[in-house]
């Protein structure tokens, strides 16, 4: 293939080159201006620039722009990092960079500034050195870049998955819909990023090894960071802010069972094993007992589980206390996630009204939105988690 011919690869990393600017300006200028959104901008843009290099060395242009030569070799070093900060941001597992975060940026930097002597070189000896690679004569550089962008992807990626998973806790325990909260979006790009960076280590090792592959590792690798950034592009634009509990009123409460409250009485003795688990907790067990039976009434009296949006710090401030001592009740005592006790609620009504007259005159989704689900799909996985059963096979066995 003469230089400056596209095959059919590289005009699908183009479009993902055009597709991917497009994104991270849309990103980049979405009111309000939110660190989540910036950070997901600059990962898309470092996708599409990389995009671009694999264009660039694959269609040997390199003769054609040599001053482009070498200068996004170092950018794959952000992907992981960015896209670690912008899972914890956008979970609200973190509220905007802080210093300490520079640290994630260091590879990257460093191999910039020890790449400045290939940058600064002029034309000819950037085309000499291109050549030079092609022949298999690779510079200290691209030896040590080589394992470290694997390494860093991986093991970023890793690092995202495992905060993710860790957080689930911490919304069970705070929210009663999860569909404004929903981290199936930050979880799958996250395995999608894995799919992008086991393809890459599948390529480098067939390489190493000079086993013959006929498919071009580079162009495969920039296909699949192309259909990332179109699910990006989709996704990413449409998501809500999913986290809106941490305000002044209603405190993130750690996924901990036994989470202490600052403002709690003198603790009991932790170690007598025959003490109940609120017990052993910050909260007095008079004061615990007293809470729980408010709540229970508060539930039975006004139906707070009806409302959709319903939190762990809105109820809170019903019963008049702080969201890390319900917690603690509803932990310790009732053995229940904030998430389980209301749709369990939720679940009673249902089964309650499926018996009586509106189980024939309603349809299960009406039924559901009445007691408080914010979809089907919710209320039957949570349904049939409570009951073992689906609606209408409740409705059957009941009427046997």
């Amino acid at each position: 293939m003469s230089a400056g011919a596209l095959n059919w690869w590289q005009i699908i990393a183009l479009f993902g080159v055009v597709q991917g600017t497009v994104v991270a300006l849309a990103l980049a200028a979405r009111r309000p201006r939110r660190t989540p959104n910036l950070l997901l901008s600059a990962l898309v843009l470092a996708f599409a620039l990389h995009l671009a290099s694999v264009v660039y060395y694959s269609a040997d242009l390199v003769e054609w722009l040599p001053h482009f030569f070498g200068l996004t070799q170092p950018l794959p070093l952000a992907f992981g990092p960015l896209l670690y900060l912008y899972a914890i941001t956008a979970s609200g597992q973190q509220h905007g960079l802080r210093q300490r975060d520079l640290w994630h940026a260091l590879p990257c930097v460093a191999f910039y500034v020890w790449g400045l002597p290939i940058y600064l070189q002029g034309s000819e000896g950037k085309v000499a050195l291109y050549r030079a690679i092609q022949a298999g004569q690779l510079p200290l550089q691209s030896r040590v870049a080589i394992p470290l962008v694997l390494l860093s992807g991986v093991g970023y990626t890793v690092a995202t998955l495992v905060a993710l998973r860790r957080h689930q806790g911490v919304v069970a325990e705070n929210y009663s819909s999860l569909e404004r909260v929903n981290l199936q979006w930050l979880r799958w790009l996250a395995l999608a990023s894995a799919v992008v960076w086991l393809m890459a280590l599948l390529f480098e090792a067939a390489g190493s090894a000079q086993w013959a592959v006929s498919l071009p590792g580079d162009l495969v690798v920039a296909v699949g960071i192309t259909l990332v950034i179109h699910a990006i592009g989709f996704w990413g634009l449409r998501q809500p802010e999913i986290f809106r509990y941490v305000t002044a009123e209603h405190l993130v409460v750690p996924a901990s069972p036994v989470s202490a409250s600052p403002v709690s009485a003198l603790p009991v003795q932790a170690s007598d094993p025959a003490l109940p688990r609120y017990e052993r907790s910050g909260l007095p067990p008079r004061e615990a007992e007293t809470l729980k039976a408010r709540l229970l009434a508060l539930m039975e009296e006004e139906h707070l589980y009806r409302s959709a949006e319903l939190t762990l710090g809105e109820l809170a401030e019903r019963l008049g206390t702080t969201p890390h001592r319900l917690s603690e009740v509803l932990n310790a005592s009732l053995e229940l996630s904030f998430y389980d006790f209301i749709n369990g609620y939720r679940v009673r009504e249902v089964q309650a009204r499926l018996l009586g007259p509106d189980g024939a005159r309603l349809t299960y989704l009406a039924l559901a939105l009445d007691a408080g689900f914010a979809s089907k799909s919710t209320f039957n996985a949570v349904f049939k988690k409570h009951t073992g059963m689906t609606p209408s096979e409740y409705r059957r066995a009941a009427q046997v």
